[in-house]
């Protein structure tokens, strides 16, 4: 088990102390600013986030060991950092009290991001070591001077919303040499053994899910249902954590889901969780599947750690992290992908996970798993290597070896990618697609009957094209600015003019895509 101990503080470094809650706060705490977006340019300064390691972590102590309502700021504070830079960012929770215990860490931990948002002019983002929190100017005007005092207030929110715990201490940490030590020597440990312990459960052995519904204030119509073998989207919570969450807050984030009956064992839907589904999400979805990407997808929320994305032209799944800066071999980042994967939407094409479902035996397993995965960034990679399937390691690709579709197109050709011929999945042993040999043939055909018909035929019927359908469910595409038609004449009478249809902030929904040749007027002309 890895060790749970109060941080040591180096000598010579910043340090400032402050005990016990404020009679006033220099902000507002409401639920009203959850979901409050501070854009880059009302930013006073950044913390974590992209460019600069953070994180955020529970330890459960004895009650002696903790100091209630005291925090202690470990290298600069606000009033040290300059307007419109980044800095590293570590929180840090001693908790105590007779019903807590190491199983409840993550639930309070993800309840950080709960609580923070209630603050004016402070958004919190993400979790565990992807936090990313920025601090708006108008809070600076507003008289806010220190992080000591948003670690007051949050204490204060835990203490009030969660009376379990009895007592609550500190530690804030913007001192980067310190922040990446705690990151690998204390917190990455204490997050694996939190993944690993739902690794030998699977969901046929319990008899209910759990919710989590936290990211609603971003999100509104995400439903996260958190299984032994699917874990949150965000990573923080584990079926276990669920589970110890709904023990002492019933009625909270985190509820029991009732399985129901098993409708599809191999994508993961269950009466149960669509009927959860349909009350929590206001109507909008009453169909999940859990191990699916392609049909009924589970809802994606904006705190994935990783997005999928389908890829037609070599009709297989890339994976890429929040982390990977580059563009996919897609063309697209990991932000423009997050654009058009979150806000609780269900997207067929895109789909947001934790990088804990990796280790599931159920992994996408409706549509192949491993055997359908394509690409990953080397970093993702080799995180979760072990539990990539021997025979497909050298097979997936990583940006050291693609970096556009054709160059992945060559290297799945030359390993011999299940794409290319077929996959069949392994958990039914069924082929799920034809791969590339059919296209092949179509477009030989096309060649051999272009050569062989006279060109005056040609010219007087066009051969007609193949009809192509794409491998996949009817998809939502993202939205589009503006979309200019052309222009339109109306009837002749009066000789009106013509007229022009501007059509903005459109969202056009495909079921299908026909391509046939120019049609023969009547007469032969």
């Amino acid at each position: 088990m890895a060790e749970r101990k109060r941080v040591e503080v180096p000598e010579g470094v910043k340090k400032k102390e402050v005990s016990g809650v404020p009679e006033s706060f220099p902000f507002e705490i409401s639920p009203m600013f959850e979901g409050e977006r501070v854009r880059k340019g009302d930013m006073y300064v950044e913390l974590g986030g992209p460019s600069q390691p953070g994180f955020e972590l529970v330890i459960a102590l004895p009650k002696d060991q903790v100091e209630d309502m005291k925090v202690t700021l470990i290298g600069p504070d606000l009033d040290e950092m300059e307007e419109g830079k980044a800095y590293p960012y570590a929180m840090i929770y001693y908790v105590a009290g007779d019903q807590v215990d190491n199983d409840l860490e993550p639930v309070i931990e993800r309840r950080n991001h709960d609580f923070q948002n209630y603050i004016e002019g402070y958004m919190h983002l993400n979790q565990r070591y992807d936090i990313w929190i920025r601090i708006s100017k108008g809070a600076i005007k507003k008289g806010l001077k220190s992080l000591t005092e948003i670690a007051l207030a949050t204490m204060f929110l835990f203490k009030n919303e969660l009376p379990f715990i009895e007592k609550i201490e500190a530690v804030y940490i913007t001192d980067k040499e310190l922040v990446e030590k705690l990151l690998n020597e204390m917190a990455m440990p204490i997050y694996e053994e939190r993944d690993a312990r739902v690794e030998q459960l699977h969901d046929e052995d319990v008899d209910e899910f759990y919710s989590c519904t936290l990211c609603q204030s971003f999100a509104p119509t995400n439903v996260c249902i958190v299984s032994p073998d699917r874990p949150s989207l965000c990573g923080a919570i584990t079926w276990f954590d669920g589970r110890a969450a709904a023990r002492v807050d019933p009625e909270g984030p985190n509820r029991a889901v009732p399985k129901g009956e098993c409708i599809d064992p191999i994508g993961g839907e269950y009466t149960g969780v669509n009927e959860f589904a349909k009350e929590e999400s206001g109507g909008e979805y009453d169909r999940i599947k859990l191990h699916s990407f392609f049909e009924y997808p589970h809802t994606s929320c904006g705190c994935f750690e990783v997005i999928g994305f389908y890829m037609p032209e070599v009709d297989g799944i890339g994976w890429v992290h929040r982390g990977y800066p580059d563009p996919a071999p897609n063309g697209l980042t990991f932000s423009t992908m997050a654009g058009q994967t979150g806000g609780g939407k269900q997207v067929v094409g895109f789909l947001g996970i934790g990088i804990a479902y990796f280790r599931s035996k159920k992994f996408i397993q409706a549509d192949g798993g491993w055997y359908r995965t394509v690409w990953m960034p080397k970093e993702l990679k080799e995180r979760v290597l072990k539990y990539i399937p021997e025979d497909m390691r050298d097979k997936i690709a990583t940006e050291e070896d693609a970096k556009t579709i054709e160059e992945l197109k060559e290297f799945l050709k030359r390993v011999n990618h299940p794409v290319v011929t077929g996959v069949v999945r392994p958990v039914d042993g069924k082929k799920i697609t034809e791969g590339w040999k059919e296209e092949e043939e179509v477009e030989e055909v096309v060649e051999e009957k272009a050569e062989e018909a006279p060109a005056e035929a040609a010219a007087a019927q066009p051969a007609q094209p193949q009809q192509v359908m794409m491998p996949m469910q009817p998809m939502q595409m993202p939205a589009v600015p503006q979309i200019q038609m052309p222009q339109i004449q109306l009837p002749a009478a009066g000789q009106q003019p013509g007229i022009k249809l501007i059509i903005k902030d459109a969202k056009i929904i495909i079921d299908k895509v026909i391509i046939r040749g120019k049609e023969e007027k009547k007469g032969g002309k």
